[in-house]
């Protein structure tokens, strides 16, 4: 079954209804410009009588390419023409849930788009940098209020006609529980703080030797019995410094190497010798360490029983827009 494994968080991502994903705008859509070499086209489907326009579908078109990009691959041509028509129907999607709330009455009240343009303005520093988000998406700000007001009137449809319908037993949850335990396991952690003279990746050789002094002075403060956290806050110069060099419990691969293999080497209260890292030097102290557990069921039902109830929406969504398409008129023009 498609699940993370458990780190101390079973819904480490944030549950979005499949279908709504077009209508999220996140801000890793701010670097995104229009395909100059998609093609011109005026509609792309008409949905019971309602058209999709070219411009949208070009729009959302233009943001898989720009995070495929972003992750050094590129699209062969059979791909290309899987992910538009993907695209397309995830449109169509949307269209028919939309239409469908507006046959339930359901509508949306103005105060809940204010607040989520609100939410959305509250993440740029200025409306300078929030207008040329939306020029960069080609889209006006009464444009993006009409997709975020189709965005609640989806949400609420597929609550109140699918999610309030969905019944979790407890035995469902303890059968996964059960049937999946290496899920469940949280590795080794260590809880450890740390003092760090910074060195730049570019520093010469007399930079760093300053640096070294630093850190062996205050070594040397350590072997004379001060105290570890008030020497962090007077000299590190790491973002832990405010809280004594507290990194928190990390398992291993959350930090560079160098820097976690004398961590984990540690006993509990030892501190470390001067340990050198891309970052400068550092002394670490181990405050605790918890070996590799399976965490409780009780722990986690509730979680558990979360995400499973996620898994049954997104599929009993997929049947519910099946049974929308086959009593309507779709017309498709790619």
């Amino acid at each position: 079954m498609p699940m993370k494994i458990y780190t101390g968080n079973l819904l480490g991502e944030r549950f979005i209804y499949a279908i709504i994903v077009a209508l999220s705008l996140s801000l890793s859509a701010l670097t995104v410009q229009a395909e100059k070499n998609e093609p011109s086209i005026d509609k792309v489907a008409i949905v019971n009588g309602s058209v999709i326009t070219g411009e949208e579908f070009n729009r959302e078109l233009s943001q898989v390419k720009q995070r495929i990009s972003q992750q050094g691959l590129e699209i062969s041509s059979p791909q290309l023409e899987g992910i538009r028509n993907e695209i397309l129907d995830n449109l169509i999607n949307l269209e028919l849930l939309f239409q469908e709330s507006q046959n339930n009455g359901i509508k949306v009240e103005k105060e809940a788009i204010d607040s989520q343009m609100k939410s959305l303005k509250q993440k740029f520093p200025n409306d300078t940098e929030f207008e040329n988000f939306l020029s960069k998406l080609n889209l006006s700000e009464s444009t993006l209020k009409l997709k975020i007001e189709k965005g609640i009137a989806i949400q609420e449809l597929i609550e109140t006609q699918v999610t309030n319908k969905i019944k979790l037993l407890d035995e469902e949850s303890k059968s996964c529980y059960d049937t999946y335990p290496d899920l469940f396991k949280q590795s080794e952690q260590v809880k450890a703080s740390h003092i760090l003279i910074r060195v730049k990746p570019e520093a010469d050789e007399a930079q760093k030797s300053e640096a070294k002094e630093k850190i062996k002075t205050i070594q040397l403060k350590l072997k004379n019995g001060e105290d570890f956290a008030a020497l962090a806050k007077e000299f590190s110069e790491g973002p832990s410094k405010n809280n004594g060099g507290d990194l928190g419990y990390f398992q291993r691969g959350q930090m560079v190497k160098s820097f976690e293999d004398i961590a984990f080497a540690l006993k509990t209260e030892e501190v470390s010798d001067i340990v050198e890292t891309q970052f400068g030097y550092h002394i670490i102290k181990v405050v605790d360490k918890t070996p590799e557990k399976t965490i409780g069921y009780e722990n986690v039902k509730e979680d558990l029983a979360q995400h499973l109830k996620q898994e049954k929406t997104k599929q009993e969504v997929n049947k519910y827009i099946q049974k929308l398409r086959e009593k309507s008129k779709i017309e498709k023009f790619l």
